[in-house]
């Protein structure tokens, strides 16, 4: 009887996950919020776990010279963990991260100095980011990214400290938000804070002006420069913390009073949505709740979305 050999099955080409894996992912978010608790990194990436499934691969990632950590003072031993030399020079060229500067924190002292305002701001964004996992909205930990600088002309710039991505959706239909963030921990001034909105005035009417012949062969866009970036000028968003509720609630009136008084804030106001808040209240009620948001122009409080 004669046989016949049977061709051996083909393989299944490997198909890669889309997912990246949970060390990846804790590099990728240090390297976008420069640096986290383990609970911030838990509520960002993986709510529904436990502590350790996060803190395992952190402390991996700490062996291998990628990441460290600094403990907050009076805190009971809470790490904040940031990337090192090493880790920032390998997320550089992650996808996600190619147009962020490398950032390692190269020293205890380096730490403590950028931490409380940091994890300040990456406080406000769980905020968003809790919010929109109950309303089925998207906003991930790549959504939002810290110290945005956009030129002003003359060697000028203004620095948000964050901007937002938030993208609303519902039957048939997806809103595409965004918001420059301002996280105020008290640390300076209520006058210095409201001039900021001078700023962002200065951004919203900012014209390149065309150089000579000579100096440059870049065609100069007609129109405001934020349009390079955004198709529509984004919110602009306060986050206020670190006072008293008098103290607090005394630095948004003087960003309306700003924003009254005025002339170029006055006309920005206009087409700008603007609105301010506290930090507590954005965590104990949430971004969208009636009555978090006061709005700048001096009209009712309503949510950040109907600004």
């Amino acid at each position: 009887m004669t046989t016949t050999a049977q061709a051996a099955p083909a393989l299944p080409a490997h198909v890669p996950s889309p997912v990246e894996p949970l060390p990846n992912q804790l590099l990728t978010a240090l390297g976008q919020h420069r640096m986290a608790t383990t609970g911030q990194l838990q509520a960002l990436l993986r709510p529904a776990v436990r502590r350790q499934t996060v803190n395992t691969p952190l402390n991996e990632l700490r062996r291998q010279g990628l990441v460290d950590y600094t403990v907050l003072p009076r805190s009971r031993g809470t790490r904040a963990w940031h990337l090192t030399g090493d880790g920032a020079r390998m997320v550089k060229d992650f996808p996600s991260l190619r147009d962020r500067p490398p950032y390692p924190i190269t020293s205890t002292t380096a730490a403590s100095l950028k931490t409380p305002h940091t994890l300040t701001v990456l406080r406000t964004h769980l905020a968003f980011v809790a919010d929109a996992r109950e309303r089925g909205d998207e906003h991930g930990f790549l959504d939002w990214t810290p110290e945005v600088s956009h030129s002003l002309g003359d060697g000028e710039k203004v620095i948000a400290d964050a901007l937002l991505h938030y993208t609303l959706t519902g039957p048939g239909q997806r809103t595409k938000l965004r918001a420059l963030v301002e996280v105020d921990r008290t640390t300076m001034s209520s006058e210095r804070l409201a001039s900021k909105l001078i700023d962002y005035a200065r951004l919203w009417s900012y014209e390149p002006q065309p150089m000579g012949r000579n100096r440059s062969r870049q065609p100069v866009l007609p129109g405001p420069a934020w349009l390079r970036w955004y198709p529509v000028f984004p919110r602009i968003l306060f986050v206020l913390t670190g006072g008293s509720r008098q103290v607090l609630d005394n630095r948004i009136s003087d960003l309306q009073a700003m924003t009254a008084q005025h002339p170029l804030v006055a006309t920005m106001a206009r087409t700008v949505p603007l609105g301010a808040t506290i930090l507590e209240d954005l965590e104990s009620k949430g971004p969208t709740t009636g009555t978090v948001w006061a709005p700048l122009d001096g009209s009712q409080p309503r949510p950040w979305i109907r600004l």
